[in-house]
């Protein structure tokens, strides 16, 4: 697993900012998962419609990404009935989101989403841009824009990454809801929700298909206890400076959007446990 909140910065930043960089293709998927089909089959039949969707047309579009990853990874779902882009994303750890240009929006079309923080596919497919990121503080404002053109301009060669963090009182890897979590914490003592505090992080990366123009959004989750990050001195440094600032008037759009601010008394507790 990687290590999260490196000394120099990087996954510390707390702002939810696009900082999207290119990366070399070499390196569009992160491995470490011995048997992601497995896992996804599982949800897929306790939880079809929140894990699986896709428009009726998107089909094309879904068979080259499917194809491209399974060039990428030199394997192939052998024979397989299962719309393309579900058949390979058992091929990869990561959630897979299928981005069309319908109407002039960029729309979501397709969805593998096995790992998903707070939404599913039964409510994204289907959605345009605007749609998908509504809840986000000040997107349709200031970001929408600037991600359509990206979207429009990426080059068919290009992959581009973007990582993001949060801090959630659970390990687990599926978590459509927050409404389970926040109704926990009514329950918890402070020491309780502090061992409970888990760092999650996301990869993503954005890659377009040559041939029908869409993009491919990929989300990789990886995880890690907040206490067992804490006890490493530098990186206890780097997420303290970060948490400072997510709790100060800056990081106030980004923690209201993602509800930090329950958790701030249990990550204060930790802080002053470690240092």
């Amino acid at each position: 697993m990687h290590r999260l909140f490196t000394p120099e910065g990087g996954d510390a930043e707390p702002l939810f900012r696009i900082g999207l960089a290119p990366v070399p293709v070499e390196r569009w998927f992160e491995g470490g998962e011995a048997d992601p089909a497995r896992r996804k089959d599982a949800l897929l039949r306790t939880h079809p419609s929140l894990v699986w969707g896709e428009l009726a047309d998107s089909r094309a579009a879904q068979t080259e990404a499917a194809e491209m990853i399974e060039d990428w990874l030199g394997d192939r779902g052998a024979g397989s009935t299962a719309p393309p882009l579900w058949t390979a994303s058992r091929l990869v750890s990561d959630d897979l989101c299928l981005m069309e240009k319908r109407g002039g929006e960029w729309t979501l079309t397709a969805a593998s989403l096995c790992a998903p923080s707070f939404f599913s596919a039964v409510e994204a497919v289907g959605k345009p841009l605007a749609g998908l990121h509504a809840p986000v503080p000040g997107f349709n404002e200031t970001l929408l824009i600037r991600v359509a053109r990206i979207f429009d301009s990426l080059g068919t060669g290009t992959v581009l990454e973007r990582r993001n963090w949060s801090v959630v009182n659970s390990d687990a890897l599926f978590l459509p809801s927050s409404e389970p979590l926040r109704a926990e914490l009514a329950n918890q003592t402070l020491e309780e929700i502090g061992a409970a505090l888990v760092v999650r992080r996301e990869r993503q990366t954005i890659r377009r298909l040559p041939q029908t123009g869409s993009v491919l959004f990929t989300i990789r989750i990886w995880r890690e206890a907040l206490g067992e990050l804490l006890a490493d001195p530098p990186r206890r440094a780097a997420f303290t400076g970060a948490w400072t600032r997510l709790m100060s008037e800056e990081g106030a759009p980004f923690r209201t959007y993602k509800r930090l601010d329950l958790l701030d008394p249990a990550v204060r507790l930790l802080l002053q446990h470690h240092a």
